[in-house]
């Protein structure tokens, strides 16, 4: 199949936090085309079975992949950290994902080798993020926890409440114990906090926002692979969901970080 530079990035994620990609994306690279998969009927997909999840996972990029995507992109943790191979297997185009970037991002950032990670349960239970920095970096120390109210507190808005500030203190007072001096931020969600989390964790601990670090990975990929897109004009976005949940415009559009159009439902 011949990869075309006109045709889109796609982008999946198991509900909206992938938008926080996207967001990074439309930013790093302003001309790329982009077909964005949310699958909010289905969310959370962190309570599900591996075996569920790569099912899913599995539907989403065939789907991507009939819209001759050049490029698919998993921007959800979950489906990363469980099914990123399943992608792979089936996939004639690249795939990046969100744990590969975000460790990328860490050893780029550390200077001491002490990073912490943050993410959901599932996720953190996972071990993906330790098992990819050490694929690059063996010697690294890794101290990760699970925050699993960090993804409500940014659905309701609360991205600089004090209630997300005490829970923030609470999650990372491990982590910082360990002396880190790098963060990685392991949930598409957690973007939203970032400065909140910068006071909680002061100064000398940088924080590796996944979403950013996926920006930079893909743009070098399309530079190495010739793929970017030399057209110059207003880029095509096109955003499909399996359900249109309450509150989905204004949870989506704080994502986004602009308008929510072109919105599609898909019914499996």
């Amino acid at each position: 199949m011949q990869n075309n530079p006109n045709n889109a990035i796609g982008v999946f994620d198991s509900g909206v936090g992938g938008l926080t990609v996207v967001r990074a994306l439309m930013e790093r690279l302003p001309f790329e085309n982009i077909i964005y998969f949310g699958d909010t009927a289905r969310v959370p997909y962190g309570v599900k079975s591996v075996e569920t999840i790569a099912h899913y996972t599995r539907e989403i990029a065939e789907f991507l992949l009939q819209k001759e995507v050049k490029l698919l992109i998993i921007a959800c943790n979950t489906m990363a950290s469980v099914a990123s191979q399943v992608v792979k297997d089936l996939s004639p185009v690249p795939v990046l994902d969100v744990i590969d970037a975000g460790a990328l991002g860490a050893i780029a950032a550390t200077s001491r080798k002490q990073v912490g990670v943050i993410g959901t349960p599932t996720t953190i239970n996972s071990n993906a993020y330790a098992r990819a920095i050490h694929q690059y970096e063996p010697d690294v120390r890794i101290f990760s926890q699970a925050c699993p109210l960090f993804v409500p507190l940014v659905e309701e808005g609360w991205l600089d409440h004090q209630v997300t500030r005490l829970t923030a203190q609470e999650y990372l007072k491990p982590v910082l114990a360990q002396d880190i001096d790098t963060l990685v931020l392991g949930c598409t969600h957690y973007p939203l906090l970032k400065p909140l989390l910068q006071e909680v964790v002061g100064p000398g601990v940088k924080l590796v926002d996944s979403a950013e670090a996926m920006a930079e990975e893909t743009a070098a990929l399309l530079g190495d692979l010739n793929l970017a897109n030399p057209q110059r004009g207003r880029p095509d976005y096109q955003f499909y969901v399996t359900d249109v949940p309450l509150r989905f415009q204004t949870i989506g559009e704080r994502f986004l970080g602009r308008t929510l159009s072109n919105v599609h439902v898909v019914k499996w």
